[in-house]
């Protein structure tokens, strides 16, 4: 697809990787509507991205049902139509299963499961009207290899993979493509609270590369951006062919890796 003229909605497109990736699709010469939950940074972000291109923006929790018509509806209204959904807006909160709350788990559940499998199902109409639409769904590496301490953020990324597979395969022929992206440890407002780092599985890259690698999925028609290069490569392998290899690793790191991530939350 080339993004000329293309019509984007992004959620959570005030920060990190849906912040970037709004800029490079501005680059790309696309029309963009960001959204997201608060007003006075997405007005700030959008601000910003605005010198680069043509911005929308709305405040709007998608997270909720009224949230996803409001985002859908200006959407539509703002930009005449839509081309292209970016579910990216998701929140995390590692620890501990037993040490979770049943509050923090339904929020990762509706946040970054079952919104962007409502929104997608709202969008679909515009999105074939567009004759050539594309719904990108933004995952986690922990959906393809999944760690200690992330087990209901696994399981939600995990559930959104497969959900844009099985669609992908529903909508072959309609005019609709689904790409899913796997991001690895990214240097975003979300990963502030963790402190692991490359001696744990979390060597971060910056959203701009991110942005730039699904672009290039984008362009390429790809089915999936996976992000960590050979190192993430080896251990999607290895999961593969001798999980139990990768959970002896995953008990050597255990304690520092716990004490690295029980503070990470951002829901």
């Amino acid at each position: 697809m080339n993004l000329q003229g293309k019509r984007v909605l992004i959620t959570g497109g005030s920060s990190g990787i849906g912040y970037a990736f709004a800029e490079a699709a501005l680059g790309k010469g696309a029309n963009v509507m960001i959204t997201g939950r608060r007003a006075d940074v997405l007005r700030k972000a959008a601000k910003q991205l605005g010198e680069r291109g043509r911005v929308e923006c709305v405040a709007a929790d998608v997270g909720t049902e009224e949230g996803r018509k409001e985002t859908l509806a200006a959407a539509l209204k703002s930009l005449g139509g839509l081309d292209v959904l970016v579910n990216n807006a998701g929140g995390v909160r590692a620890g501990r299963l037993e040490e979770t709350t049943e509050a923090e788990i339904r929020a990762m559940i509706e946040v970054d499961l079952v919104a962007p499998i409502l929104l997608t199902r709202a969008a679909l109409p515009a999105l074939r009207a567009s004759g050539e639409g594309l719904v990108v769904n933004v995952t986690s590496g922990i959906a393809l290899v999944a760690a200690p301490f992330y087990a209901t953020y696994a399981g939600v990324k995990a559930g959104l993979a497969k959900f844009g597979e099985s669609l992908r395969r529903e909508l072959k022929g309609e005019g609709v493509h689904v790409m899913t992206v796997y991001p690895g440890a990214t240097e975003t407002p979300m990963m502030s609270s963790n402190r692991a780092g490359p001696e744990l599985g979390f060597t971060r890259e910056s959203a701009g590369a991110v942005a730039e690698a699904i672009i290039a999925g984008i362009e390429q028609g790809a089915f999936d951006v996976i992000r960590g290069g050979e190192a993430r490569a080896k251990m999607i392998a290895l999961n593969r062919d001798n999980p139990a290899a990768l959970d002896q690793r995953f008990l050597d790191l255990k304690p520092a890796l716990a004490d690295a991530v029980r503070d990470h939350s951002a829901l």
